[in-house]
Formats: structure tokens, sequence, C-alpha cells
């Protein structure tokens, strides 16, 4: 990693002034012209910088979180993609490198990718949708990560249910039943998995949604792969689906008619959907409040402050658990 500091600790967010931003862009070549934008981003701190005839984006990581060798991951298996001339944006290689630091901020430069919130009922945009997916998996597949971590129960599951019982915003009146509630399912989540362990894992997008998607004329664009790891393929289609369950069946077969163009699909997947979604639920909460001393964080979730916030929530939980033993809603 090319490194420009005099200093070793890393910094809080609060010390990420545009100044800063513009001055670590400089420092490695790329020229900004004062235009600078910052984007959504909650885990990270992202920015759109004009660079004369370009524009770039800039992402700060958030430290402590991913270890050097994690990032260095998330990197080449982006450039992998790239190579194989998929849509996403691959991290600038300056000086052989990736991964910048300074001021003890780590961050990474990628080009702006153009493109619209996708709109997946249009004519065929599941089957493209499904036949990048694929693409992806299997270069996924063609080798494993060493340091990303993987999708599964301890991470997601037992160490979120930690986090969110040390926490002072879940209210002291419904801990014991969080604890009992959160506990029983994933008792559940882990049998499932524990059923479900001849399915190959492999190297996944990992946080899939509309949200990480862009649309351009030739079809889906990934703009992030901060939270890729290892993991079974289903992780990465099963939040592409929503609405009644006969619409969802609609969508699933649109979408596998696209991914089976490209690659095969280990129908005992399907089992592990509510798994999976019960162990996002778990890790959603546990993330906000964990993350809850960046002033980001309550400004943009300020309902999980509020007591209903957590009786619904809880209610959720507990219907996951009747949902895990029900037959897939997809067909096998």
């Amino acid at each position: 990693m090319i490194n420009k500091t005099h200093g070793t600790d890393p910094q809080p967010f609060a010390g990420l002034t545009p100044e800063v931003v513009l001055d670590a862009a400089a420092a490695f070549g790329l020229v900004p012209d004062g235009r600078l934008f910052a984007l959504n981003s909650y885990e990270n701190r992202v920015y759109q910088l004009g660079a004369g005839d370009t524009q770039l984006v800039l992402k700060f990581y958030r430290p402590q979180r991913w270890s050097d060798a994690q990032i260095a991951e998330e990197h080449q298996f982006t450039a992998e993609l790239a190579t194989a001339e998929l849509a996403v944006a691959a991290p600038l290689v300056i000086g052989g490198e990736t991964l910048f630091r300074y001021h003890d901020f780590r961050f990474a430069a990628f080009p702006w990718m153009r493109g619209r919130a996708p709109e997946l009922d249009a004519p065929e945009a599941r089957q493209i949708l499904g036949r990048s997916l694929a693409r992806i998996h299997q270069i996924g597949a063609l080798r494993a990560f060493q340091a990303r971590p993987s999708i599964g129960v301890q991470r997601l599951g037992w160490d979120a249910r930690a986090q969110v019982l040390a926490s002072a915003l879940l209210p002291e009146a419904l801990r014991e039943r969080y604890s009992t509630v959160s506990g029983a399912l994933l008792e559940r989540v882990s049998e499932a998995f524990a059923a479900a362990a001849g399915t190959r894992a492999i190297r996944l997008h990992g946080d899939c949604h509309l949200g990480n998607l862009l649309w351009n004329e030739h079809g889906p664009v990934f703009v992030d792969l901060d939270d890729c790891a290892t993991g079974v393929r289903v992780q990465d289609l099963w939040m592409m689906l929503a609405g009644p369950p006969a619409e969802q069946q609609r969508q699933w077969g649109e979408l596998l008619a696209g991914y089976g163009q490209f690659a095969d699909f280990d129908f005992s997947e399907l089992l592990l959907i509510e798994p999976l979604r019960s162990l996002r639920m778990l890790h959603h909460a546990a993330w906000v409040a964990h993350r809850w001393s960046d002033p980001a964080f309550p400004r943009a979730f300020p309902w999980v402050a509020e007591p209903r916030y957590w009786e619904g929530y809880l209610n959720d939980l507990l219907e996951q658990i009747p949902a895990i033993d029900e037959p897939p809603l997809l067909q096998l």
C-alpha cells in the first residue's frame, strides 16, 4: 500500500474535511479541479470528485473495519470482474497500488459509473440481471478468499446478538425477550445451515440489493463490493425478490432464466433464504447499534432509539422462526 503520512493511528471521520479529501487526491496525482460532492454512505465516506474532463469516486474506508488484506481482496475480486467485462467500478491503480493512505485515512479511487436506478419490472431486466450475477459467481468460484469474512451464523448471528445485548439502545424491559427470541431463532438458523452443509460457498457480491445497483443501456452496474464475502449463491439473489408469493415466483423465474444461461444453480440453497433473511435482520440491528456513536447513524435511523421500534423488531424476529420451517416459497 502506498503510504504518505507521518502518523499511524486512525483518525475519526470528523477529521475528513473537504480540504483533506482534495489534498489526498492531489497527493496521488489525481489532479482535482475543486468539484467535490459527498455521496450517500454510512459505513464509509464516499465522494464524487471532479478531475478535469473525468469524474472519480473516492472511498475512504472506516478505520478498523477491514484489514488491508481484506480490502486488497475486495479490489482484486473487483478487478477480475472488470477484466471479464462486467460493469463494475474497479479501483484505479496508481504506482502499482489500489489502496492509499493519507493522514491515516485509507482510501481508494474508482471511476465514476454512469447509470440510473434499476427498474427490474422492465422487459427482460431480471433475465439480464440473472445473467450478470451468474457471470459474477462463475468468476467468484475460480478461487477462494483468504481474508474476507464468510456469510454465516457466527458473525452475522451470534456476534450480532451479543452486540445488541450490550447496547444501551435495547430497552431494558425488552432485553430478556430479545435474548430469548433471538436465541431461539439462531438455534433454528444454525440447524438450517447444518442441514445445508453440502452446498458450495464461493466469492460473492455479498450485499446485492437495489441500493447497490445502477442501470445503464447495457444492463446492471455494480458500484460497490465493500461487503464481498464467501457464501452460497442464493445470497446474491434473494434480495432481488419482493411482493406477494405469486409475484416473487414470477420474478424468480425471470431471474433464474437468465442465471441458467451462464451458471448452474443448486436448488437446495432455496432452503437457506429464510435463514439468510434472519441473519440479515439480526445483523442490521446490531450494525446500527454498534455505529450509534457515529453522528450519521442517529440522523439516518432515529426510530432505532424508540422502544416501539424494538417491539416491532422482536415481533418480526419471532415470525422468522416458523418461516424457516415452512417449505420454500420458490419452486425447487
